[in-house]
């Protein structure tokens, strides 16, 4: 019967997303993961020693056995009994406390190779350019840290544990039971081929299902933290979609469901299979070794340990015969990992880049330079995986040639402000962007001091660039925080300073908890003008020599505005300052207006200047600005 909820699926869980399930663990997976295990050396030897040791009890209680009944029941030695028994009760501890160390072991490795894996992911992906995180789903990101990581684990622990323990006891049970029977090792060896036959086929499936489910699992997640999150939830309240939302949750969940069930349908099926054969194989010896017991040729002890060593054989033939699948599904996981490893950052720092060299006390911060500067934004494939997108955005993109920015040459001049001015899309927010490198440009070179940055740390350009937005971000967590995000170990007076410099000192102490009022989830629990109030403050208590504001004043209202004017003339003072105009006030302040017009610079100079040009900058200054107050 077919499971509705999802396309793609048919009575046995038919997978037809072939994106997903057509791709394969990439070569060289498996030796990808070795250095991840040899940190941990010493745990893996004793976890190692221990599965020896385990295997070892495991084939010996069965001999054990034999001799109790041959050597000591039936001649009716019940001191040979009693010591028999003895043995088998030390062996049972030895093995208690060798599975009590496989534990610890396993979760020393296990639980440190998470931490490895995830720091490494987490570092990786804070590398990657602003691009990538502009099409990457939060939530398939989230599922590479914690599903991912988690389900490669297995590959070192318990799937290493699982082969080495399953290997050897197949080799120990079976060359004990040829020495005891070697007609009936024959005939339950006949059987063995049957017990691996299915797996190549049902191990292909389950694997295709766990990349798919993963997968899902993923936009699922996405799904959940656009939703979930402020801004997602009142987009849907206002819009009345939040039963169109339930519906295509329900559709996105029923997916995963088929999914699910497509895989326990094959699970189930090769569970069948083995217990099938097992029951059968077992009747087998029982038959044959019951006429040899009756012949006198085989003892009753010795029938006995070879059905009980029967059972220890085709256990671990039961585990070999899943562990391809074990084996694949772990392979995914860390596939899936590296996939995320293996994107290199648009924007790296060079093995050799120097820290841009501070100016001298006293002496004016450094100029910003563009110098013939072309810029277009890098498609997805330079940036991103398929698998971090949406399943419904997997289609060839458009080649897009067109230049963002070009042939951009302009001089912010140490210690001025300058103005961007231009209509939207005109490529004002682009050129802040390249400022403080979270993009390279295509050809050119932008310089702060003289220096190409591409050259510099990214630490000290950091350092030395200070930007706020017009989309002010806040983490959930209190305004101390927020605020101590831009300098570390800050004290409170300077805190405080940089509240009272962005007017927003007065608010903050008005609130009952004031520095460790909680801002809610980015920022929420405070109007927009409060947030940029804040955001300009944690810039202010950064002190940067270059500061980059795009339009982050927008928020505010006239009055508001007008203050935080006056506050930033004071802090801006003899810091190099680029600025997206967004009020009269800003342009009347600056230095220098550049006005940016399809990526080019069209006209430079001062308000007064480019009035009596009567150019671009007069027409924009009569549509956009004439109407506010010079204030």
């Amino acid at each position: 019967m077919a499971m509705t909820g999802g396309p793609g699926l048919g009575p046995l869980g038919r997978l037809d997303d072939e994106s997903i399930t057509k791709q394969r663990v990439r070569p060289g997976t498996v030796r990808r993961i070795i250095p991840y295990g040899t940190r941990y050396r010493w745990p893996l030897a004793l976890l190692l020693l221990t599965t020896v040791a385990d295997a070892v009890i495991t084939v010996s209680n069965p001999l054990l056995l034999k001799m109790i009944i041959d050597d000591g029941i039936i001649p009716r030695r019940t001191s040979t009994v009693a010591w028999l028994c003895g043995v088998i009760a030390a062996l049972a501890l030895i093995d208690a406390a060798a599975v009590y160390l496989q534990a610890w072991c396993s979760g020393r490795i296990g639980e440190g190779l998470v931490f490895d894996l995830r720091s490494k992911v987490f570092s990786h992906v804070q590398k990657q350019p602003l691009a990538f995180f502009t099409r990457a789903q939060t939530g398939s990101l989230v599922s590479r840290l914690n599903a991912d990581v988690i389900g490669a684990r297995q590959a070192v622990t318990t799937l290493l544990t699982e082969s080495v323990s399953t290997l050897l006891t197949i080799v120990m049970v079976l060359v004990a039971m040829l020495y005891l029977s070697w007609q009936i090792t024959v005939a339950a060896l006949v059987m063995i081929p049957f017990f691996l036959l299915p797996v190549r086929f049902i191990a292909g499936k389950l694997q295709r299902i766990t990349r798919e489910t993963m997968q899902l699992d993923a936009e699922m997640s996405s799904m959940m933290n656009e939703r979930f999150n402020v801004a997602g939830a009142m987009l849907a309240k206002l819009y009345g979609r939040t039963d169109d939302e339930t519906k295509l949750f329900s559709s996105k969940a029923g997916r995963v469901r088929d999914v699910a069930v497509a895989g326990v349908v094959y699970g189930r099926m090769l569970f069948i299979i083995v217990t099938v054969l097992t029951a059968l194989t077992t009747a087998l010896v029982y038959g044959l070794g019951g006429s040899l017991t009756i012949d006198g040729t085989l003892k009753l002890g010795t029938l006995v340990a070879m059905v009980t060593l029967l059972l220890r054989l085709y256990g671990p033939v039961n585990l070999l015969s899943t562990l391809q699948v074990t084996a694949m599904t772990a392979l995914v996981s860390f596939d899936r990992v590296f996939e995320v490893l293996d994107l290199e950052p648009l924007v790296a720092e060079r093995p050799d880049a120097r820290e841009l060299p501070a100016a001298p006390t006293g002496d004016a911060a450094p100029e910003i330079e563009f110098d013939q500067v072309h810029f277009r934004y890098p498609s997805a494939g330079e940036v991103s995986l398929a698998s971090l997108e949406s399943i419904a955005l997997r289609r060839p993109e458009r080649a897009d040639d067109s230049w963002t920015l070009q042939e951009l040459s302009f001089r912010a001049p140490a210690g001025k402000l300058t103005a961007l001015v231009g209509h939207s899309g005109a490529g004002k927010t682009t050129i802040t962007q390249l400022v403080p490198r979270l993009y390279d440009p295509n050809q050119g070179a932008v310089r702060i001091g003289g220096h190409d940055i591409r050259e510099l740390t990214l630490q000290s350009l950091r350092e030395t660039v200070g930007v706020v937005t017009q989309d002010a971000h806040l983490f959930h967590d209190t305004l101390r925080a927020n605020l101590e995000y831009a300098r570390p170990g800050a004290t409170e007076q300077e805190v405080i300073e940089a509240c009272q410099a962005a007017l927003i000192w007065d608010t903050i102490d008005a609130l009952p908890d004031g520095l460790d009022t909680v801002v809610g989830d980015r920022g929420y629990r405070l109007s927009g003008g409060e947030k940029q109030r804040i955001a300009l403050a944690r810039l202010l208590l950064k002190a940067p020599p270059i500061v980059v504001l795009d339009e982050a004043t927008a928020h505010l209202d006239s009055e508001s505005e007008a203050a935080i004017q006056r506050a930033l003339k004071t802090a801006l003072h003899g810091r190099t300052s680029l600025v997206i105009a967004h009020r009269l006030s800003t342009i009347r302040e600056a230095d220098q207006i550049l006005v940016v017009e399809a990526g080019r610079i069209r006209e430079s100079g001062t308000h007064d200047e480019l009035l009596d040009a009567g150019g671009v900058y007069a027409d924009l200054y009569r549509t956009q600005f004439a109407q506010q107050s010079p204030a």
